[in-house]
């Protein structure tokens, strides 16, 4: 690393001393082709430390962002937890926050696990600002650290936690995460009573796509799924053929089946795909047999039929090229 003069760096780039932002981005870009990615991390974590114009601020978060350095962490996990010196530099409430989002960001991006406790100190403190909150859970998701399926799935079973966008964002964090833990809880939204959850679709929806990417085979996942198969949520319900279809689970096709008489054009492709998927491409042609199926089921397996097969020609020119 080179010997560098972080203090003369800043009275170049104007660091502070510009009521022009541009000014100081202009320089930051320009000295980022003079010095080794070492070194200009190095000099932007100390800007980052300095500045306070959030303009500038930004630009040097793309550059966190776009070197993904551990050594940025400390700086971000402080500006995260709003260490005084940040307090002093930002004293509106509006741009603290901006600030601590895009340190919450930068970890994410970054994925080191010392920032595990600081994002679940801020996801946990119910008076935090909401959005905080909501990318704390996303980074933690992000990060992959299976220390905060714990934390993530206490905020899923929290009655006091009225943030429902907070309760989706934990059910995302833990899809990413992946660890079977969290399919008790993630089921638990599924199986709630008909009129308590109804308004809460996107919650739904997150829950399932996080078992969608765990997936963990029960009979009360499939349970939960297979009921899901009927909530008056279409998205949940493709959402759920989805998750089904990615089961090693011989009762899915019986499951899915009674979709094909879906009210919803999109409900009814998704299961015909499903079951295409599941069982090949004889399955659609058994389909068409059953007369008892509405006139737009047999409409939609018809149109994937010829999709497919225009797949298959396109494919084989590939080929003989």
């Amino acid at each position: 690393m080179a010997d560098i003069n972080f203090e003369q760096l800043a009275v170049n780039c104007l660091i502070n001393r510009t009521d022009n932002p541009s000014e100081s981005i202009a320089l930051i870009d320009k000295l980022e082709q003079e010095y080794s990615a070492e070194d200009f991390i190095t000099v932007v974590n100390y800007f980052y430390e300095i500045c306070d114009n959030y303009n500038v601020l930004a630009h040097l978060f793309k550059k966190i962002n776009k070197y993904k350095s551990a050594v940025s962490v400390p700086a971000l996990i402080d500006s995260l937890v709003l260490k005084d010196k940040y307090k002093a530099k930002f004293k509106d409430e509006e741009t603290q926050t901006l600030v601590r989002i895009s340190a919450a960001k930068a970890l994410a991006n970054i994925k080191d696990n010392s920032a595990v406790n600081p994002l679940l100190y801020c996801l946990n403190n119910k008076g935090e600002n909401y959005k905080l909150r909501l990318s704390c859970a996303e980074a933690l998701g992000k990060i992959g650290d299976k220390y905060a399926v714990t934390p993530l799935t206490e905020v899923l079973k929290d009655d006091s936690e009225h943030s429902v966008y907070l309760k989706e964002s934990a059910a995302y964090a833990l899809g990413m995460i992946g660890d079977m833990h969290a399919v008790e809880p993630l089921v638990h939204i599924l199986e709630a009573k008909k009129g308590i959850m109804d308004k809460f679709t996107f919650l739904k929806e997150r829950a399932i796509e996080a078992l969608t990417k765990i997936k963990f085979k029960s009979d009360r996942v499939f349970n939960a799924l297979k009921s899901s198969l009927k909530d008056s949520s279409e998205q949940v319900r493709i959402n759920a053929i989805e998750a089904l279809s990615t089961l090693d689970d011989e009762r899915v096709p019986d499951a899915v089946y009674p979709c094909l008489s879906d009210t919803s054009e999109e409900v009814v492709r998704n299961a015909v795909i499903a079951l295409y998927n599941i069982s090949g491409e004889k399955v659609l042609y058994d389909i068409l047999n059953d007369y008892s199926l509405p006139e737009q089921t047999m409409k939609i397996i018809k149109e994937v039929i010829q999709e497919i097969a225009e797949s298959d020609d396109e494919d084989f020119e590939e080929e003989n090229e």
